[in-house]
């Protein structure tokens, strides 16, 4: 847990920073939250409300300082059909028990499943991502809506120049905030017809308040409910973990997993009660943060406040932004957020973890199912891992001098991959009195390799050998000792049976 006083020092250790990128992240998130509403086939004040609680509440109970969480992509897509079949109610249960999955998750620490992500896989999410994160900007730049033409690219390239070219006159000022400024003022002046947040839907103009779900409380609606709860749960899970893991590369600290998955888990939990749907971490939002010089929870806890405050009393001003200001500091986030030199690194890179790279991601970008390709990579790195382990195996052997004896040294590991070659090792024909099996330099993993050994040894016994295993370590001879038949009664004949 973490101690009072660093949790005070990530509230108040970066104040002025932490309060303009957090205003700056608010403006990013309104057209985001409206777009993943229209997504899950919801109101938009649904997904505002959500960004707004989650992000607060995350700030204060998540376990990632400066990581920005609220309403997202990657969950409204889980929600389509629940919302299409049953209705919004039935979303908001799905939302709090998501969370209380979440919650649980935490509980038992299961945050630790992330360390066997490959760093070839968090390379692909996060390329898979920032090409998501452009195509998501293309609808808004298609000639064939309404109040997108020419000027709309000019304004966008314009936007692109001061987001580049503010921070060599002064890093202050986060420069997306610039943007937006400079960009509204003049859209409001000089009344230019281009596309605006109040196009993307109404925005909400009163508080949200506490409602329970207006649904039946019986199995009926658990069974209901509970599949879509927990694909939230999970997708919501993986894509904030490895979005921690990015910001913790980036900000070059550690934070604990555990308490994040347990603040997602209220975050949601407590966005259900007051009308918000199911988020996590955002990766294109959190970038935001940390390059506007976001580190702490104030950033975090601000751009929620600032949301309310922006969409609530300002909505007015908020509905005039230009969309090509917003387009562009998404492009910004995505072309910071892609990993260029893992272009670079697939001509120097084992070709294996190039595979897993590459797979990922176009898993991702095909799919638009970030859990998916995830998924995809870790199993690919998996069959890559236990075929490189399996390479690494060997089994030897010396006759002795009267030709009546032989010793089978075994080196490496046994386990599923290297079954075929240890069996392939030993001349079950050759006519010998004993044979004795040296597994001290190997180490047993799994039923599939205590198999094999009981299957050899049964060999050599059925015709006539004398066999002894030597050298187990203690795990492997309590895994054989558990699972093994060689010594059991009557193993010899089925054998012979089989």
């Amino acid at each position: 847990m973490t101690s009072i006083e660093r949790y005070k020092a990530e509230w108040l250790g970066n104040i002025r920073p932490d309060l303009l990128s957090g205003l700056v992240v608010a403006l990013a998130l309104i057209p985001e939250a409206i777009a993943f509403s229209i997504i899950a086939g919801v109101d938009p004040k649904v997904g505002l409300y959500a960004s707004f609680s989650i992000a607060v509440i995350t700030a204060i109970t998540g376990g990632r300082p400066g990581m920005i969480s609220a309403a997202t992509a990657a969950t409204a897509v889980l929600m389509i059909t629940l919302v299409r079949d049953h209705g919004l109610e039935y979303l908001l249960a799905a939302t709090v028990l998501a969370g209380l999955i979440q919650i649980g998750c935490g509980l038992l620490k299961l945050g630790f499943v992330m360390r066997y992500v490959s760093k070839s896989v968090m390379t692909g999410f996060v390329n898979a991502l920032a090409i998501l994160i452009f195509m998501a900007q293309l609808p808004e730049l298609d000639p064939r809506l309404p109040g997108v033409g020419w000027f709309t690219y000019v304004l966008v390239a314009a936007s692109l120049a001061i987001i580049y070219l503010f921070p060599r006159i002064t890093k202050a000022i986060p420069s997306p905030l610039v943007t937006i400024v400079v960009m509204t003022g003049l859209a409001m002046a000089l009344g230019w017809d281009v596309r605006t947040v109040g196009d993307m839907g109404a925005l909400p103009d009163t508080l949200p308040v506490f409602l329970i779900p207006d649904i039946p409380l019986n199995l009926q609606t658990l069974q209901i409910i509970l599949p879509y709860a927990f694909a939230v749960a999970i997708v919501g899970l993986l894509e904030s973990l490895m979005t921690q893991n990015l910001v913790d590369e980036l900000t070059d600290t550690r934070s604990s997993r555990n308490q994040e998955c347990i603040g997602q888990g209220l975050a949601n939990t407590a966005t259900g009660f007051i009308g918000g749907m199911a988020g996590c971490a955002m990766i294109g939002q959190s970038m935001i943060n940390v390059k506007s010089g976001g580190r702490g929870r104030l950033s975090s806890f601000t751009a929620g406040v600032a949301l309310l405050i922006l969409v609530v009393g300002l909505g007015d001003l908020v509905s005039r932004i230009p969309m090509p200001a917003l387009v562009a500091i998404m492009i910004m986030v995505s072309v910071g957020t892609f990993s260029w030199s893992s272009i670079a690194n697939l001509r120097s890179h084992p070709t294996s973890s190039s595979v897993v790279m590459l797979a990922t991601v176009a898993t991702v970008v095909w799919t638009h199912n970030l859990a998916i390709g995830v998924l995809a990579g870790v199993l690919l790195s998996g069959i890559f891992f236990a075929a490189k382990i399996a390479q690494l195996f060997r089994v030897t052997s010396t006759l002795s001098a009267d030709g009546r004896h032989r010793n089978y040294q075994v080196e490496g590991q046994m386990f599923y991959g290297s079954v075929e070659d240890f069996m392939a090792a030993f001349d079950f024909a050759e006519p010998l009195d004993r044979v004795t099996i040296d597994v001290s330099r190997a180490h047993i993993w799994d039923i599939s390799s205590v198999q094999a050994l009981d299957m050899a040894i049964l060999k050599f016994r059925r015709d006539g050998a004398e066999v002894q295993v030597i050298g187990m370590n203690e795990a492997s001879e309590t895994l054989v000792d558990r699972l093994g038949t060689h010594d059991k009664p009557g193993a010899l004949d089925k054998l012979t049976a089989h």
